[in-house]
């Protein structure tokens, strides 16, 4: 009996930091990509022109607000 509760505690520990690991990993990213942005407005730039578009400046703030609402969510 006392084996049984030694395994089901390790795995209630296990479960339990494996949860915590992931929102802790989670929230990490979070501010990290908020802080540090993936794409910014010298990228957009050329990515549009790579795309064959001419950017104009009311495009690309245009796309980088659409860009920044979704992070926000």
């Amino acid at each position: 009996m006392g084996t049984l509760w030694v395994v089901l505690i390790a795995i209630a520990a296990l479960i339990a930091g494996v949860a915590l690991g992931f929102f802790i990993a989670r929230k990490y990213m979070m501010n990290y990509l908020k802080k540090n942005p993936p794409i910014n407005e010298q990228m957009l730039r050329t990515l549009m022109m790579q795309m064959g578009q001419k950017p104009s400046q009311k495009k690309i703030n245009q796309m980088m607000r659409a860009m920044n609402n979704q992070m926000d969510k």
